[in-house]
């Protein structure tokens, strides 16, 4: 070989060869879900279609359910432009014609893209992923677009300009604080390009609305000045200018419809063009703009429109319109079915899911927690978990003595308040000691460091049972202290805001505490000399309102401070909010380590740790998110609760469902130093790399240029090249994985340890046999009804359903003669909130799972709990310790502020639904952006769980989240009228609508409809079983809330109830899917609102109650087990007195429900068999005012 081949062959060695692809792989598809089904059909009428006309006035393009079609402007077949799982939308053409831009979520998020018509070029405007785009619209000359951009979970959208040539565009509107709050929607350019037009308004959007919520508005390019150019109380909204420069259309309500109006830019006279149209969403977020789309035809006579489903030629004359046949052959793209069949556990004993305040004892081998609401203590790590006590009342909050000897806790009960205890666990169980003398609201116990005392916060016995739910509801609390052998309480302070007292081991004469508004503070033992010690705060799901909690759009809690003391409303702020976004919210709990250098925090429901660094100058202020000067620790990538310190300040506990999780942080040190020190060696290799491929490189060069001289290659170089291909190839060898050894998912870095925690009890089921003879069986098996039926229940389950005489009657049953009367399944409610159960400490009976039952709903699912005490409460019931229906729920939601990274993240967040909180299900609460929703239900299918979703009054999602194959959305779908398009993707995508219309979504609230119609305060049986106070909240008064003016009577035309239970009766019809949901308005009672509303839309009666029943236990899995009277089913019944099929009000007149077996009179929930057992007296039973004082 010659010498210049031996080099050349040298230099196409590895050595030389381009260096491989980075670790990572190619980047993540924007979109990753992969189409597994279709929706085909033909579509004459589409739903909220948004269109353009072309400037040669010859073709229109328009919008169907996420893809892009055109057609000539006589009508026709229409000719799909855009289709595919992306969401395109909003098209509007060039002025030259060539190009149409529109909004798209192709990226993974929206964006704002153009498209040459012939698809030779597809160019994206805008980047990113975290902000919305509605409504875009060319500039006269088409150097230029006008969008409204906004970003956060409930953005107020500012109308943005981006070149078409690039750039990052500008404002329009200049932020600041006049314009902060200010919405602009459907910009419209005048022909000569100087004037924007625009829809204005106050905030995202608002319920109950009182009107006017939009106007109309101009700005002008040359000066930057804004002018208001409407002022109807029906709103102004959707503007559009002819061509001529001479007409101003734009929609606005008359009455309860919406209708065009048009404005002579001449004269400035104005009438109406056209009335009613589609209706708008102007009460909602109009997150496709107010309106859809329409334009003026080039020769500006006319106004091409889509309403009632079709598209409408409108002569500027008010002639008479024109309709423009379409016909769309839809091939919709739908992602996969994720549905699971679940099984309700009826075994003889349940496992508590969860444990709650888990403490270690100071040495580290003991831990006492809580568990079905009663303190239990083991032995690390496998010792049996027992009770400390055998009272018949709740226990909460074990702290352990500093010897270890000892636990103080606390106790409630309804009926007589709580007390301080202390039970001695060092030997022989003995009885417990009570330390208070006086009952109260005792809660958070802390040992001096002495063990001489013990603090604790104590409230009003009466402040825990008259709670609003909301998260305690009380209206003070103080810091007192008892002798830890019992005494006298005595007093060291009002709590002003704080709670959880806690001990520096080295301090004792100074307590520390969390606040909200503080953070963690430490003070004397009389209250004074307050030191503020940290600040901590972390991300909130979305805004939030004083008093310590956060809302949903509709007014749910979506996060919740763990404490039980007073919250008060100027010590609740938010900070550092961004554009549209989510303020940061303050750290739930802080608690200093017994060794004074640590602290921990809780921010929603993950735990976090930091060192605590004395700077001598302001407050430090440090965001879990980074910032702030100090390293900060999460613990867990799954999340959790309940943490505290382990004796040595250097151990964390805390829980999440019934798992211990234990976080050794000088451990932890071991590992992050040691994977830093792996980390620099890889660095150090990875520049020696470099240096080699430099070297080569000039090697390289030279040996060219030899070869091109035809010089001999001097012996140095090729010693070179040897040796760097030796380096090369053991530097390749040492780069590759020991896969043997590599676990699935598993990311380097210290873990904490987890142990699962199991405490068996037995499960509450009746033994006997009992049969409801002779009533009309409404089955939900099908259309089946068997008149004088038998259903025979053994124990929990039914055994047999048929006419009598034709099933066995089993010796010694009990027969229930129900002659005349109704029998049908116990109603399932798909969105139940109880609005609120107490945290933390629990009260003996909630009121809300006894006003459920007794209206016949005897299974629930709540689609976010806010906090994880659901849990306990679920135990409590299934373990007959609290009598209510079945107990399901997703847990705490997921929001946008968890900011799912990828599909290996979604999979690991998601475990502490599949794994620790075992709830089968979650709530994907406008979780981020497409990709993240995507990536969020990819994960749920692999993990066996069934998510649901948040609507969020926002049509635009609820489209996508079908077409992705998300199982269920809550609330309604905000537009109205919905044609048979959305009806199909629902059919194909069998994801079912849990509407909600009792809080309407784009309209005022239902449940106002039937405050205004029904006697909710002289109802009897509701106050049986609800607090006065509860009902005269709800029923005296309504009106404004959460910080806006808001409607509280509403003509009857003005509700859109109706109008939304049309679209449930084509779903049903239609082989889609629909669930009955009253969102726990107003408990029990409201469940029955829900369905006459939802009937209200020419539904049959029957398949009303199909979707109280068989639907809605479909829709969470649980259709094997409940939700229709079959042999094999458990045993949920109801008794009517009157038939619903004749009128669907009858639903209300129960005679029995029957909750697992066990029989209840309807008014009283008496229990009348397999036991005759009455329902206690409750606490509000006598709360009515008698005195001897007072008028007479």
């Amino acid at each position: 070989m010659t010498r210049s081949l031996i080099l050349a062959a040298l230099l196409a060695s590895p050595v030389f060869a381009q260096a491989p692809a980075g670790p990572g792989g190619p980047p993540p598809k924007p979109l990753p879900l992969e189409a597994k089904r279709k929706s085909e059909f033909t579509a004459t009428k589409g739903t909220w279609m948004s269109l353009d006309v072309s400037p040669d006035g010859q073709t229109i393009v328009f919008d169907l359910l996420g893809d892009i079609y055109t057609m000539p402007i006589g009508g026709g077949n229409a000719t799909p432009l855009m289709t595919g799982m992306a969401f395109d939308a909003q098209p509007r053409f060039s002025p030259d014609g060539k190009r149409i831009t529109f909004v798209s979520d192709r990226s993974g998020g929206d964006n704002l893209f153009t498209m040459m018509l012939d698809k030779s070029d597809t160019t994206q405007i805008t980047q990113g992923s975290a902000f919305q785009y509605v409504s875009p619209e060319w500039s006269p000359d088409g150097k230029s677009i006008v969008v409204s951009r906004g970003s956060g979970t409930f953005p107020t959208a500012k109308l943005h300009l981006y070149p078409v040539d690039g750039g990052s565009g500008f404002p329009l509107i200049q932020p600041g604080p006049q314009t902060a709050n200010l919405k602009t929607l459907g910009a419209a350019f005048s022909p000569d390009g100087r004037y924007v037009w625009f829809a204005a308004r106050s905030g995202d959007w608002h319920y109950n609305a009182v009107f006017p919520q939009y106007q109309i508005g101009s700005y002008d390019r040359q000066t930057g000045a804004m002018t208001e150019l409407s002022s109807r109380y029906g709103s102004g909204f959707r503007p559009a200018v002819s061509p001529d420069g001479k007409w101003l259309t734009y929609a606005s309500r008359h009455e309860a419809n919406t209708g065009l109006r048009i404005r002579s830019l001449v004269t400035g006279d104005e009438s109406w063009l056209a009335h009613p149209i589609q209706r708008d969403d102007i009460e909602a977020r109009a997150t496709l703009d107010a309106l859809p789309g329409y334009a003026f035809t080039p020769d500006s006579r006319a106004v091409i429109i889509s309403y009632g489903g079709e598209i409408w030629r409108v002569p500027v004359d008010k002639s008479a319109p024109a309709k423009i046949p379409f016909s769309v052959e839809v091939k919709l793209d739908v992602g996969p079915e994720v549905k699971f069949v679940y099984r309700v556990d009826t075994t003889a004993n349940l496992v508590a899911k969860q444990i709650r305040n888990p403490a270690a004892s100071p040495d580290g081998k003991r831990l006492a927690f809580v568990a079905l609401d009663r303190v239990y203590v083991m032995d690390l790590p496998s010792g049996t978990p027992r009770r400390v006590s055998t009272a018949d009342v709740g226990e909460y909050q074990p702290v352990w003595s500093p010897d270890g000897k000892s636990i103080a806790y606390i106790t409630w009960a309804d009926a007589a308040a709580g007390h301080l205890m202390k039970a001695g666990v060092d030997g022989r169980p003995v009885p417990p000691v009570q330390l208070t003398r006086t009952a109260a609201l005792y809660s958070n116990p802390a040992w001096t460091p002495d063990g001489a005392r013990i603090v604790a916060t104590r409230q009003a016995g009466r402040d825990l049972v008259e709670a609003s739910g909301n998260g305690g509801g009380v209206i003070g609390g103080d810091f007192v202290w008892v002798p830890a052998a019992g005494g006298e309480v005595k007093m060291i302070a009002p709590t002003a805001g704080r709670d959880v007292a806690h001990f520096v081991t080295s301090q004792p004469d100074r307590i520390y505490a969390s606040s909200f508004g503080e953070g963690l503070v430490s003070f004397r033992w009389d209250g004074t000399d307050v030191k503020q010690i940290i600040r901590i705060t972390g991300p909130s799901p979305f805004g939030a309102v004083p008093g310590g909690s956060t809302l949903e759009p509709e007014g749910e809690l979506v996060f919740l401070p763990r404490r039980v003391s007073p919250v008060k409303a100027a010590d609740f702020r938010l900070i550092d909010a961004l554009e549209g976004g989510a303020p940061f919210l303050p750290a739930s709990l802080i608690m200093i380590a017994p060794s004074g250098d640590r602290v921990l925090a809780q921010v929603q429901t993950d735990v976090f740790s930091m060192p605590l660094v004395q700077v001598g100058g302001p407050v430090p202020n440090v965001n879990v998110m980074g910032g702030g000067g100090v390293s900060v620790r999460k613990l867990s990538d799954v999340g959790g609760e309940f943490p505290s310190w382990g004796g040595d300040g250097k151990s964390v506990h805390f829980a999440l469902g019934n798992v211990l999780f234990s976080y050794n942080l000088d451990r932890a040190k071991i590992v992050d130093d040691s994977l830093k020190a792996v980390n620099r060696t890889k660095a150090d290799s990875v520049r020696v790399k470099a240096a080699i491929q430099d070297s080569v490189k000039t090697l390289k060069a030279l040996g060219d240029s030899l070869i091109k001289a035809l010089t001999p290659v001097p012996d140095s170089i090729k010693i070179k090249i040897f040796d760097l291909e030796n380096r090369r190839a053991a530097d390749t060898t040492k780069a590759k994985p020991d896969t043997s050894k590599a676990k699935k998912d598993e990311k380097p870095g210290y873990k904490p340890e987890e142990l699962k925690i199991k405490v068996e009890v037995a499960r509450d089921l009746p033994r006997g046999v009992v049969v409801l003879r002779g009533g009309r069986a409404v089955t939900m098996k099908g259309k089946e009804i068997i008149e004088d039926a038998d259903v025979v229940v053994r124990d929990n389950r039914i055994v047999a359903v048929g006419a009598r005489g034709q099933v066995v009657i089993p010796s010694g049953a009990k027969v229930i003669d129900v002659t005349g009367k109704t029998i049908m399944p116990g109603m399932v409610d798909t969105h139940y909130h109880a609005q609120w159960l107490i945290p933390e400490i629990h009260p003996s009976q909630a009121w809300q799972y006894l006003t459920t039952l007794a209206y016949g709903v005897t299974t629930t699912r709540d689609p976010q709990t806010a906090v994880s005490d659901i849990l306990s409460y679920q135990d409590r019931v299934e373990a007959g310790g609290m009598v209510g229906p079945r107990i399901y729920s997703t847990g705490p939601g997921l929001f946008g502020s968890d900011n799912i990274k990828d599909l290996d993240h979604a999979k690991t967040f998601l475990k502490r639904y599949s794994q620790y909180w075992d709830t089968k299900t979650l709530k994907m609460y406008m979780s981020g952006n497409r990709q993240q929703r995507q990536w969020i239900l990819m994960a749920a299918k692999e993990l066996g769980i069934m998510p649901t979703t948040e609507g969020g009054l926002d049509f635009k999602l609820n489209l996508t989240h079908a077409q992705d194959g998300y199982p269920g959305i809550e609330h309604a779908l905000p537009i109205t009228p919905i044609f048979d398009d959305v009806v199909q993707l629902f059919k194909t995508s069998q994801t079912t609508n849990s509407p909600t219309l009792l809080v309407s979504y784009g309209g005022p609230f239902g449940e106002n409809y039937f405050y205004s119609t029904e006697d909710v305060v002289g109802d009897k049986k509701l106050a049986t079983f609800m607090p006065k106070g509860q009902i005269d909240s709800r029923a005296l008064r309504r009106g404004s809330a959460f910080g806006y003016q808001q409607g509280g009577w509403f003509n009857k035309d003005e509700y859109v109830f109706s109008r939304h239970a049309e679209f449930i009766k084509k779903l049903i019809e239609g082989g889609a899917r629909a669930a009955v949901g009253a969102h726990g308005q107003i408990q029990g009672i409201g469940n029955h609102w829900e369905l006459w509303a939802m009937a209200s839309g020419g539904l049959s009666n029957h398949d009303a109650l199909r979707a109280a029943t068989i639907y809605g236990a479909e829709a969470i899995g649980m259709g094997t087990d409940i939700g229709s009277l079959e042999a094999g089913k458990l045993a949920d019944i109801l008794v009517l007195d009157k038939n619903p099929l004749e009128n669907i009000r009858n639903s209300n007149t129960i005679k029995y429900i029957v909750k697992n077996g066990r029989v209840y009179e309807g008014d009283t929930l008496n229990e009348i068999f397999p036991r005759v057992r009455p329902m206690a007296k409750q606490w509000w039973a006598d709360l009515k005012p008698v005195t001897a004082a007072g008028l007479k």
